[in-house]
């Protein structure tokens, strides 16, 4: 083996590269006194080499000729260490690089021995055959948010390589026959799941991390996703899973947590940002606490010029090398706050955001416009920018709270169907919103109408986690029932919710599972739970075809018609607004009747009853309507393919039901 030589190297580009045939190493820190960069073999907590490292400005770095592959590598840095000041050197201790991009840790899930520390090893070139991104039209959106464990971890999923990103793979058939064009994928980049304070009341063993909302490393997807022990297999796994997917039309939008980190707030656990510049990376108040914005423990600073450029750097990196079709980011009003937590107007990582991919690309950028803060910004994240779509809290609520009979709510819902236009306003189109009924924070579908009560007692918490306002109704019993009049009501307004979501205008996302009835077994914040709770039961999706059947023939159906897609606000042009009699709408507080004509070549005509008694309505007489939707009716009982000959002028919308018609100039 030769000797290695050392030189000064380049301060950029930071992290691990090879630059003219040397391994070059940089590292931003700004209040470090030294920093050493430890090489190490695999398997050893003692270095090989220990090398001091050059200082230019705020950017140590070396280069290193003849290094022998394959080293891990980890930077030592000496500084002050006063925790009252927001100063948190260890000199005894190794971080790793935040732009780390292969990892040492296992593939195992649930495994305690993790060495955070990162190959110096270039990745190599991956085939992309020359599949490229579908680039889906935002307005065409149809968006699967999903946990890659838990899509296939499942024994009845068959797939032979279950949680991981080449599960999804063999399950590709399956997302083309439900009909979504796009999955947004819960947080892939490197997280520990095992760093958690939860421990599960009956059986006293500790909780996972399920979700990973707790990243570590922004450049390097989750080993334990991967099937392989190889160095490469995350990159190049994931790599091959976004190609089949962008092969067969599907984009992928990851799901993306800048606002912190999973070092939390305990000062004795290391890993790399608080341990490089505690004082830069995270906001600290004037006594060395964490301002706490995220309900995780600490914020990132997201808009110091360094840790701006982290951000950017990493979002290029996932489009760029991993080709990933856009971003879903948690609680992005910390995007919004200076180091004091105040809203800044514009936010300078927002608009650097906003400006970093070119246009023909159509790279999503979705903000989840709420933190743990307070700050509420779903409408108005930043509404100078006008490319981001929100996580739209408001339609959710509007349409929960409608659908299970809430009384002065006929105005709010009525808007979210039409594109929540008081919500966004000139500035913006219906495509801003991203309409949901449920996610993975809070009930299922199911559960929205099978409890009334939240029960979260396995998350280890005493049941005081969770949010307690849900908008939910359990139809009359709490928790699974054999009155068949309840369980079909349940049916019915799960029909209802469905029919809302995907006649809406804006861009609707389904929670995983939804489209078969997914039961958390009334648990609304299972981010502990790795179990049957948060898994795709596969079994189950075989049992409910029916349900399965009714959501994919409404993605077709919203496939087929454009006028379901607008990107502008209707006027009065577009839409009539009906009650119990053509174009006599009733606006006040009691009414839970809304009825519309959406005008077009064809036209639809939908109606919603979300009172307790029946209602006897008459369509517009000037056109006949063909039902195609009638959510009193079972799953399969419904008239997507148009075979009915008889038009109808008039119908009794029973309680909490609807109905969608079609003109009939399509016969």
């Amino acid at each position: 083996m030769e000797e290695i030589k050392v030189s000064p190297g380049t301060p950029t580009p930071l992290g691990f590269s090879i630059i003219k045939g040397q391994a070059n190493f940089a590292l931003f820190s700004k209040h470090a006194s030294k920093v050493t960069l430890g090489l190490f073999k695999e398997n050893s907590k003692t270095p090989l080499y220990a090398i001091p490292m050059q200082r230019t400005n705020d950017t140590w770095h070396v280069a290193v000729e003849n290094l022998p592959y394959p080293l891990l590598y980890g930077f030592q840095l000496d500084g002050p260490f006063n925790p009252g000041k927001g100063e948190l050197f260890r000199s005894d201790l190794w971080m790793a690089d935040p732009y780390a991009k292969i990892l040492d840790t296992p593939i195992e899930w649930g495994a305690k021995e993790k060495q955070y520390l990162s190959y110096a090893i270039e990745t190599p070139a991956f085939d992309w055959q020359e599949v490229s991104s579908p680039r889906i039209d935002p307005k065409d959106l149809i968006i699967y948010e999903m946990h890659v464990r838990g899509f296939t971890e499942h024994p009845s999923s068959q797939v032979k390589a279950p949680g991981t990103f080449l599960g999804i793979i063999e399950k590709i058939p399956y997302l083309k026959q439900l009909g979504v064009n796009a999955i947004e994928l819960l947080p892939i980049f490197e997280f520990d799941e095992i760093h958690s304070k939860d421990i599960q009341p009956h059986t006293g063993e500790p909780l996972p991390n399920y979700w990973g909302y707790n990243t570590l490393f922004f450049f390097a997807p989750m080993r334990r996703y991967c099937s392989h022990p190889s160095i490469f297999s995350a990159i190049l796994e994931f790599k091959t899973l976004v190609r089949e997917l962008h092969r067969n039309g599907i984009e992928v939008i990851l799901d993306v947590v800048y606002n912190h980190t999973g070092e939390g707030k305990e000062k004795e656990y290391f890993v790399n940002f608080r341990g490089i510049d505690n004082l830069t990376y995270y906001i600290v108040d004037p006594l060395g606490y964490y301002r706490d914005f995220t309900g995780c423990g600490n914020t990132f600073n997201c808009n110091h010029p360094n840790v701006q450029e982290f951000i950017l750097n990493s979002l290029k990196y996932w489009v760029e090398e991993m080709q990933v079709d856009g971003f879903r980011f948690d609680l992005a009003s910390i995007f919004t706050r200076d180091i004091y937590g105040n809203p800044m107007h514009p936010p300078p990582v927002v608009e650097k955001i906003s400006h970093l991919f070119p246009k023909e690309k159509k790279i999503k950028l979705i903000a989840e416009a709420w933190d743990a803060g307070g700050l509420y910004q779903v409408g108005y994240f930043p509404n100078s920018f006008p490319n981001w779509s929100d996580w739209n809290g408001k339609y959710r609520d509007n349409i929960r709270r409608f659908i299970k009979g809430t009384p002065h709510q006929a105005g709010a819902f009525a808007d979210s169907l039409v594109g929540s236009g008081s919500v966004y306003g000139a500035s913006k189109t219906p495509v801003s919103s991203i309409n949901f009924i449920t996610a993975h924070d809070g009930y299922t579908i199911r559960d929205l109408v099978t409890y009334q009560m939240k029960h979260n007692y396995d998350n280890g918490e005493m049941n005081q986690d969770g949010n307690n306002s849900n908008d939910n109704w359990n139809c009359g019993a709490e928790g699974p029932t054999l009155n068949p009049s309840i369980a079909e009501l349940r049916e019915k307004q799960m029909r209802n919710f469905l029919l809302a979501l995907f006649v809406s205008q804006g861009i609707p996302m389904i929670l995983m599972g939804d489209e078969y009835g997914h039961s958390r077994k009334g648990n609304n914040n299972p981010f502990t739970q790795d179990n049957e709770i948060n898994w795709f039961l596969w079994n189950i999706l075989e049992k409910n075809q029916k349900i399965f059947s009714f959501v994919s023939s409404l993605i077709q159906f919203r496939k087929k018609h454009s006028i379901l897609r607008q990107t502008r606000f209707l006027t009065d042009q577009d839409v009539e607004w009906h009650g119990t009699k053509p174009n006599q709408p009733n606006w006040s507080d009691q009414t839970q009747l809304i009825a519309y004509t959406l005008k077009g070549s064809p036209s639809f005509y939908i109606a919603f009853n979300a009172h307790n008694f029946a209602n006897k309505i008459e369509l517009p007489s000037k056109t006949q309507w063909i039902p195609v939707i009638y959510t009193e009716k079972d799953w399969d009982a419904q008239n997507f393919h148009l075979t009915s000959l008889e038009p109808i002028q008039e119908i009794e919308l029973t309680p909490y039901s609807a109905i969608l018609a079609i003109s009939n100039e399509l016969k």
